[in-house]
């Protein structure tokens, strides 16, 4: 049974991740609704909330639908990182959780994100202040190094927990990979096998069947899985791992029309929150993933993806329902 401090999230949770501009209240209301246990919002500058940017502080709104939410903060500076978590506090999210991986450039030259697995005591030191500063449990996402040459992922781990987080995750690959190549859960496997763990040790990277998600669990042994890229455009996909956790059997895929109708609520919830703009604009990353495996698809998403105004891609959706019908085709690997 896995639990983040007080938080029982039961067997092998399924953990959405923070993923920029994709892990926004619609699309976590999503995946909640359809398997996820515990989500997370997009990750957060710790700059860019205590300067009260715009950008930033819309990513705190959290529902209680949502619940267990995590708030993700990045930062390399331990006065902005206290005063973040002073600042997350006051939305109660369940978790406040750091992010101690994020590979991007603009994150990493500041020292943040994967850019502190350069300096693992400096990653200690912001986890111990942190969690002295709140009630609240803090975990910590990280990644197994900075490249190959530099993992030291079970001491790092080891050290984090030390320092009072109640949970990890670990994506299984180095900075240096970004997000090529295979990530590597034998790494991961060692630090939930170091005997001095006692928290949660949950799985990230290359989770994008039912079948990987057993394999985690069975045979690397970890607590729990996050989610990403797989869940993109494809919000079923924790009940699909459910399903075949419980029945060993692939779960029907969605009809095309279940499709249609799920790409149109979240595009609804998408402008309710966001805007017509912004709303139109962010939903269009996850329309390749929601018609994917359809034949001949390709002209319709095009325009998806290229239509301005809402009401457009309405029509559209309206005019594919007429099309297809109730049609059963499988979701593609």
């Amino acid at each position: 049974m896995a639990k983040i401090g007080n938080i029982d999230l039961g067997e092998f949770p399924l953990l959405l991740a923070p993923m920029e501009d994709v892990s926004d209240p619609p699309f976590r209301a999503l995946c909640k609704e359809n398997g996820a246990d515990v989500v997370y919002t997009e990750f957060i500058s710790s700059e860019g909330l205590i300067r009260n940017a715009t950008k930033s502080t819309m990513k705190l709104d959290i529902y209680e639908k949502e619940r267990p939410v995590g708030i993700q903060i990045f930062g390399a500076n331990l006065d902005s990182m206290l005063q973040s978590v002073d600042i997350v506090e006051q939305t109660n999210p369940d978790i406040i959780d750091i992010n101690f991986g994020c590979p991007v450039k603009k994150v990493v030259c500041k020292g943040a994100g994967a850019g502190i697995l350069k300096d693992i005591d400096k990653m200690e030191m912001l986890t111990r202040e942190m969690v002295k500063r709140t009630q609240l449990p803090v975990s910590v996402k990280t990644r197994l190094g900075w490249d190959e040459k530099n993992i030291k992922i079970v001491e790092v781990a080891e050290r984090i927990q030390d320092a009072g987080a109640k949970a990890i995750t670990i994506h299984g690959r180095t900075r240096a990979q970004m997000y090529k190549g295979l990530a590597d859960w034998t790494l991961i496997s060692d630090v939930k096998n170091n005997p001095r763990m006692k928290i949660p040790v949950f799985g990230n990277g290359d989770v994008n069947s039912p079948e990987k998600a057993v394999e985690m669990r069975d045979v690397y042994g970890l607590d729990g899985a996050m989610i990403g890229r797989a869940s993109i455009g494809n919000p079923w996909f924790f009940n699909q791992v459910k399903h075949y956790f419980k029945t060993g059997d692939k779960m029907p895929s969605p009809t095309i029309n279940d499709r249609i109708e799920m790409a149109k609520r979240h595009l609804e919830m998408s402008i309710k929150w966001k805007g017509e703009k912004l709303g139109v604009l962010e939903t269009r990353r996850h329309y390749s993933n929601y018609f994917k495996g359809i034949p001949d698809f390709k002209q319709y998403r095009t325009k998806m993806v290229t239509m301005d105004h809402s009401y457009e891609i309405f029509d559209l959706f309206e005019g594919l329902e007429n099309k297809f019908g109730n049609t059963k085709l499988a979701l593609q690997d």
